[in-house]
């Protein structure tokens, strides 16, 4: 497990003067300024931060030393951090920080047993829910929801996460109508997929066995 916890991000920055945009990954949100100081990722740095206002997803804030649209911008995409030992206990053994998980190992069940799925890479939060990208045995980075339909367990202290990934997870995605539209109306070769020729008839390409 992991001595530090990620508990918010930097996600941009807000007007000239430096306020700074920040996502709350803590389950109460406004708890994360319970916590300054902050740190990034290396521990190099110190955020000490101050709620001024709030979007739709993320609060609008002040950092100590922070000054300037520039100085704001450089700082998109920087992860926040706290010791974990500062954080709440986990009373429940269902419960774990989402840091826990990264460099676990999942596994599908099935009736011959599990079977290796992949390593869990991150955590992320598009908008619509958590998703876990992991990379797949086969060397492949895939993302899965965070639900419990398609992880039905997680057990940090056993060392175990079950998934269950969508059935059309590998399938190439086709174009909507629009889409295939845009492109002339046709599909490439690799993205269609052989349709039957009508009975009696043979496909293109396809030998008949009939003189001509």
């Amino acid at each position: 497990m992991t001595d530090r916890i990620c508990v918010a991000q930097i996600i941009g920055s807000h007007g000239v003067h430096g306020r700074l945009r920040v996502k709350s990954f803590t389950a109460d949100p406004e708890a994360v300024f319970d916590y300054n100081p902050l740190t990034d990722e290396a521990g190099a740095r110190n955020f000490t931060l101050r709620m001024t206002g709030m979007g739709k997803d993320h609060f609008l804030v002040e950092a100590v030393g922070v000054k300037g649209r520039d100085a704001a911008d450089a700082l998109k995409g920087v992860k926040l951090f706290v010791p974990r030992d500062r954080l709440p206990g986990l009373e429940d053994e269902d419960e774990f920080y989402h840091a826990d998980l990264i460099g676990m190992e999942t596994v599908t069940e099935g009736p011959e047993g599990d079977a290796a799925f992949g390593t869990i890479k991150a955590i992320h939060d598009f908008g619509a829910g958590d998703v876990l990208e992991l990379v797949h045995v086969s060397g492949k980075t895939v993302f899965i929801p965070f639900s419990r339909t398609c992880v039905p367990l997680v057990n940090v202290k056993a060392g175990r996460v079950v998934v269950d990934p969508p059935v059309n997870l590998f399938t190439p995605a086709r174009p909507d109508p629009e889409e295939l539209a845009e492109m002339g109306g046709k599909l490439t070769l690799d993205d269609e997929t052989a349709e039957e020729a009508p009975e009696g008839e043979a496909s293109e390409g396809e030998e008949t066995g009939e003189s001509r």
